[in-house]
């Protein structure tokens, strides 16, 4: 149907900012298994996101230095990457969050007819 169409394409959208957004939230405060904040944002309705999702993001964080990573041994196989933020990647986060409460407040207005 043609309106499925941009539904979904705006779906897809939505979800890439909003998906960056929750791994540093999920990290805020935290060391974490990569596996560990895919629990966690699964729980999200409408986020819909697997382990090869987070991972190349993941990736792109550390590049930007807004995660460190840190290699701990396993008993039960290969070594783990365990992800925390940075001091940078705490700055950005602060910033997304306070940027995503203005998008949240303005869009809650639009909907409710008050501007």
């Amino acid at each position: 149907m043609e309106i499925e169409k941009p539904l979904e394409n705006w779906n897809v959208q939505a979800r890439k900012g909003v998906l960056e957004l929750c791994i540093l939230n999920a990290l805020r405060g935290e060391r974490l298994y990569g596996y560990d904040i895919v629990k966690r944002l699964r729980v999200l309705d409408g986020l819909v996101i697997g382990e090869g999702t987070i991972y190349p993001i993941l990736s792109r964080f550390r590049a930007q230095g807004l995660v460190a990573v840190e290699l701990e041994e396993s008993s039960g196989g290969p070594a783990r990457k365990y992800y925390k933020l940075t001091t940078r990647g705490g700055v950005v986060l602060a910033r997304m969050n306070a940027a995503w409460d203005l998008i949240e407040a303005g869009v809650k207005s639009l909907r409710k007819g008050d501007l």
